[in-house]
């Protein structure tokens, strides 16, 4: 347990007199978790998690279901590691971003895709812009397989409303890497697009974002 270890090789005492950048990946996941089980120390809890999850670079896709199978991680420390890692990603990739002015599919791209950066299921997006194509929101609206029966518009044109905007840029990813966009794809554009004529808040494009690339309706004269 961690109160059997001399207090200058605990992780805490440690981070105070190195710094945390001197820490093994085990000692700061200790510090994160803070405790372990009747049986088992918050330090073998770390270990156990790094050798389930393999390299440290795949802590990045790891997932609130695979952390419960793990012996001594309930819910509530594992949606708390769950989120100290969303945290650092945002910190990293620096996808919340808004007021951002939109120029060109490319600001579209280079500013949110790591939005999609290894995610394994459709999530759709909307970034709601003003008269002077500045993001004024991003926000998610689904996830799952993107059709017509799960992408409702008046979500879409309701958040539309209440921010205020002027028009409307949506995306979603591929996961399979294929930008193609489906049939589902185009009629779901199209009707969008049709309502946002009908608002007088356009859809000014569909954006699918896949592993390096990207399709644009509104660069293939689909809007």
């Amino acid at each position: 347990m961690i109160k059997d270890i001399p207090i200058a090789e605990r992780p805490r005492e440690r981070a105070l007199d190195l710094g945390v950048e001197n820490l093994s990946n085990s000692e700061l996941l200790s510090i994160i978790l803070r405790t372990g089980t009747n049986n088992k120390s918050v330090k073998d809890l770390s270990l156990e998690i790094i050798d389930l999850v393999g390299d440290i670079s795949n802590f990045k896709s790891l997932t609130l279901n695979k952390l419960l199978t793990i012996r001594g991680i309930g819910r509530v420390k594992a949606i708390e590691l769950i989120s100290v890692i969303e945290f650092s990603k945002r910190i990293y990739l620096g996808n919340n971003k808004s007021h951002i002015k939109i120029s060109s599919v490319n600001d579209v791209v280079n500013n949110y895709k790591n939005l999609f950066f290894n995610v394994k299921q459709e999530m759709f997006y909307c970034l709601y812009l003003n008269n002077k194509n500045v993001v004024i929101e991003r926000k998610l609206l689904f996830m799952g397989t993107i059709n017509r029966s799960v992408v409702h518009p008046r979500e879409i044109f309701k958040n539309a409303y209440l921010c205020s905007a002027s028009g409307i840029i949506c995306m979603h990813n591929h996961p399979s890497g294929d930008i193609t966009p489906s049939i589902e794809d185009k009629r779901l554009t199209k009707t969008l697009v049709d309502i946002g004529k009908i608002q007088n808040i356009p859809i000014l494009d569909h954006v699918i974002i896949g592993e390096d690339n990207y399709f644009s309706f509104m660069e293939s004269g689909l809007l």
